[in-house]
């Protein structure tokens, strides 16, 4: 993830400072699995080499426990093409599916990034709204196009 927020600052919310910081028990909560775990990150693996990563958080307050938030999708270069963003959707909604009460999943996309947009709309999300100036970057502010689609087929 480090690779992600240093490659496409524009893309997450967080940036490669704030996230290095962090101790590696951090990151390792992140990972440990428990049917209750306000976060579920998936990724996939090629030989010993994470190449893929998606997240899946989990609504903790009584009102919006029906909502899950897809974050932190990303696939290094070298694996792109290989069809490992839709596989990753796809697991991550299969995962949103299998908590029970979760109707919808949203998302964030960064304007301008057609290919994600895409990807996303390919699996039924659609966009409600652009949030400008989202995110600060070294050369101003980008802005946020907010997606969703309920689990229901």
């Amino acid at each position: 993830m480090l690779q992600a927020y240093a490659q496409h600052p524009q893309a997450f919310s967080s940036s490669v400072a704030e996230r290095a910081a962090l101790p590696v028990s951090w990151w390792v909560r992140r990972l440990e699995p428990a049917d209750d775990a306000p976060e579920v990150v998936l990724g996939v693996f090629d030989a010993q080499a994470l190449v893929a990563v998606v997240g899946v958080g989990f609504e903790a307050r009584d009102k919006l426990r029906h909502k899950a938030t897809l974050f932190g999708m990303y696939v290094a270069p070298q694996a792109r093409q290989r069809g490992l963003g839709s596989a990753l959707v796809q697991a991550a909604l299969d995962c949103a599916r299998a908590r029970p009460g979760i109707q919808l999943v949203q998302l964030t996309v960064t304007e301008g990034n057609q290919a994600a947009q895409a990807l996303y709309e390919r699996f039924g999300f659609v966009s409600f709204g652009l949030e400008p100036m989202a995110v600060a970057v070294a050369d101003g502010f980008v802005s946020k196009h907010h997606m969703w689609r309920p689990l229901a087929e």
